[in-house]
């Protein structure tokens, strides 16, 4: 996704013309799927879940979407996917201050969560002020059309390194409220395609108000439709639904494990592109990295503590009950042999 939107966006294309039809692009992919595997058997859409879902796609994936590119179009494609490793603990700083998640700074988790918002923040800022030199490892590929040639000052660095993780707090609202929205609305096809038409809308107004040349709109046979009908079709339609299915059956901190996958795969398939990566955003990944999984272990922990806590509950409340029903039984059976005594005699 990161690699063939910078080359798109250094061909020319708009980041907000490239939203918009990535988003519509998702939704006829998703609409005829969604109508006729879920439409029949969906519940009844509120008008109040309905406005909670046009403002989590609105900030989740509108405006999300257009902080990132324009992000990319100041930075690289590595320092994009090295940035998406803030993903989780941004989600977690947000429901932190939303009273959704605790912490304790005298248990080891705390201070586990504690030091690895710090390491985050270090890979922030090595993000964000180092840039250092520029390297190329393997290079199997060299073409046009990925070969960004990016020569900006530091100045465009360090805002398009604000403005992509400026779309890690908006994504970290979106993963925050989707798993308690999901809740109201389940089905997740549906979900998904709704988020997407909405985004779509919003995406145009956004787009048509930022560039308003539609000469500028035009797609040909090149990287820029490859890039739109990729991302629109995989990343948004496929992607965005198993997502919600994995948060269903998993929950948010075991999809935030994959992330530094993506920084990976970035990375070896930029070398490989012939794409620059420099040492920066290598540096301020890998301590992305570490603290990410910093914050995992301590919820890891957490999670197998709470339920070592129920198992030593539950036989002790299953005992209690047996023992209150044996009473009953005991009483129930005491009284019935009074009862036909009384009446013998």
């Amino acid at each position: 996704m990161f690699l063939v939107q910078k080359a798109a966006f250094d061909g020319g294309l708009n980041p907000a013309v490239f939203v918009f039809y990535r988003q519509a692009f998702a939704t006829l992919c998703l609409a005829p799927l969604a109508f006729f595997l879920e439409w029949k058997h969906a519940p009844s859409l509120s008008l109040l879940t309905f406005c909670k879902i046009f403002v989590l796609a609105l900030v989740g994936i509108t405006l999300a979407l257009n902080l990132n590119g324009f992000g990319l179009l100041y930075t690289s494609s590595t320092l994009a996917a090295a940035s998406l490793n803030s993903l989780p603990v941004t989600t977690f700083f947000l429901a932190l201050l939303l009273r959704v998640e605790t912490l304790r700074f005298g248990t080891t988790t705390g201070k586990a969560k504690l030091l690895g918002i710090v390491i985050c923040m270090g890979g922030v800022a090595a993000l964000a002020f180092y840039e250092g030199p520029h390297f190329k490892v393997f290079c199997l590929f060299r073409n046009s059309f990925w070969h960004s040639g990016y020569h900006k000052s530091h100045t465009s660095w360090i805002k398009g390194n604000f403005l992509t993780l400026s779309s890690s707090f908006a994504w970290g609202y979106w993963l925050v409220f989707q798993t308690s929205l999901q809740k109201s609305y389940p089905p997740k096809l549906l979900f998904t395609t709704l988020q997407c038409a909405l985004a779509t809308v919003q995406s145009f107004v956004a787009a048509i108000t930022i560039e308003g040349d539609l000469n500028e709109w035009k797609l040909g046979w090149d990287v820029k439709l490859l890039s739109v009908v990729y991302c629109g079709v995989m990343v948004s339609g496929v992607t965005y639904y198993f997502q919600a299915w994995v948060l269903e059956k998993k929950g948010p901190v075991f999809l935030a494990m994959s992330t530094p996958l993506a920084f990976i795969f970035t990375a070896i398939c930029s070398a490989l592109l012939c794409d620059f990566i420099n040492l920066g955003s290598v540096l301020g990944g890998v301590l992305l990295i570490g603290g990410l999984y910093s914050v995992l272990w301590a919820k890891f922990k957490e999670e197998n503590e709470i339920k070592d806590h129920e198992k030593k509950i539950i036989p002790q409340v299953e005992v209690q009950e047996c023992t209150s029903e044996l009473k009953q039984v005991v009483t129930i059976n005491t009284n019935n042999l009074a009862n036909m005594l009384i009446n013998k005699h």
